[in-house]
């Protein structure tokens, strides 16, 4: 996790070496279930002018952002997954002003990538996963 000047500011180099492979194939395989539609959702943030940079919520604990799209109930996925997008992020203050810029250098393609903010437990981290090839 990378913590610039600010305490409030969050971000972290997403998919790092050091992100637990047992981890990341928790939140891919629960991914797999929801991707199309999360693709769906990201394309009409973007193309609605909402935001250039979706966010999703996938968290296992009910959390204060986002607007719900999803309940594990609704696909068996072990998250509930929300919308939201980086100007929300910003007005939490959970990427503080003075990361903005940075954020956006490493956000990847949305038409690409799924870029997840994952609450579970402990483990709190940006991550991207590719959306797989149609």
């Amino acid at each position: 996790m990378i913590n610039h000047s600010n305490e409030n500011t969050l971000l972290d180099d997403a998919n790092s070496p050091e992100l637990d492979k047992k981890k990341m194939g928790e939140i891919t395989e629960d991914f797999l279930k929801v991707c199309d539609n999360l693709k769906e959702a990201s394309y009409q943030i973007r193309s609605r002018k909402f935001s250039e940079y979706p966010i999703f919520v996938a968290t296992d604990a009910e959390v204060s952002m986002g607007q719900t799209l999803f309940y594990p109930q609704d696909f068996k996925t072990k998250y509930e997954y929300k919308a939201s997008f980086l100007e929300e992020f910003l007005s939490l203050n959970l990427i503080g002003p003075e990361s903005e810029v940075l954020f956006k250098e490493n956000y990847k393609n949305a038409d690409e990538y799924c870029c997840l903010f994952v609450k579970d437990g402990n483990f709190v981290s940006f991550v991207y996963v590719p959306f797989p090839i149609d």
